[in-house]
């Protein structure tokens, strides 16, 4: 069943088959928290739960997407909510878990596509949080600035694998390197952004978009090629994808999905998908970003 839900960071709603995260402290230009962490993990389950949902749009408010972490939060020797967040992500290697990668990789295993629409600053982890996203929608006055180095720090939120993937690793390496800021135009040039329009058009973009494809798309097939496609960044080998797609298309070519895709192409209609996710999603891929045993 769709629901809404307020939590410290973040609210969560859905409204014709999309769900909308949107992050909420205005006040802050929506700095990240170990709390937010917290908040965006239980917004994403609840989007993988909810058969009703299509599409996830995270967006920020006030103007701003997420300017990085709560620096004084930080300097306090916290980020929110620290008992409540080592308690529930535990600890990786001994140490405990980076809370941008926590968040991160509950979105990099969304059984649901993921759209961002990126305005004003998205610095530090308001940038490496946009990585496991599917398609970036950014406005002409964002800056991305992956900043680490300039305050004595390193990548997060497994930043580290997923920029040199969505970038060129030269690319990557000069931004994270110099900490510099990055504009809207060299980010689009990179594959970072895949749009860039008005500061005032971002939202309603990033909603197109996602309209697109709860509207016109399977989601079993949308879900299945999300994983494809970030599982296959993980592998070795074309053989990989090749064995995970053969699976995947044997189980599509004897679905009910295929027999409205067929049906609505030659009745030049609006496809009408019965199959929903995760209720009928099949086990015939393997998810991405999922934890390796040992870690």
């Amino acid at each position: 069943m769709s629901e809404s839900l307020r939590l410290a960071n973040l609210d969560y709603d859905v409204a014709d088959h999309v769900a909308t995260v949107r992050f909420n402290r205005p006040e802050k230009r929506n700095t990240f928290t170990k709390q937010m962490a917290l908040d965006i993990a239980q917004a994403f389950a609840a989007s993988d739960a909810d058969d009703a949902v299509r599409v996830v749009v995270v967006t920020g408010s006030g103007g701003h997407f997420c300017a990085g972490a709560d620096l004084e939060a930080a300097l306090s020797g916290s980020l929110g909510d620290g008992d409540a967040f080592a308690e529930t992500a535990g600890d990786i290697t001994g140490v405990e878990r980076d809370s941008g990668g926590f968040a991160a990789l509950a979105i990099a295993q969304s059984l649901k596509p993921v759209v961002a629409a990126v305005s004003g600053s998205a610095v530090g982890i308001g940038a490496t949080l946009t990585l496991p996203m599917d398609v970036r929608v950014v406005g002409e006055s964002t800056r991305y600035g992956f900043v680490f180095n300039r305050r004595a720090l390193v990548p997060e939120a497994a930043s580290t694998w997923f920029l040199p993937r969505v970038v060129s690793p030269g690319k990557a390496l000069e931004w994270v390197l110099t900490g510099r800021l990055v504009g809207a135009q060299e980010a689009l040039a990179a594959g970072l952004a895949n749009h860039v329009v008005p500061d005032e058009d971002v939202e309603t973009r990033a909603f197109e978009i996602a309209r697109e494809i709860a509207d016109n798309t399977s989601a079993v097939s949308v879900s299945m090629s999300r994983q494809m496609l970030w599982r296959g960044l993980e592998v070795d080998s074309p053989w990989h994808a090749h064995a995970a797609e053969s699976r995947a298309l044997a189980e599509r070519f004897a679905s009910a999905d295929l027999a409205e895709g067929i049906g609505s192409f030659f009745e030049k209609r609006a496809p009408q998908f019965p199959m929903t996710v995760p209720s009928q999603l099949p086990d015939a891929v393997e998810r991405s970003a999922q934890r390796p045993d040992g870690l």
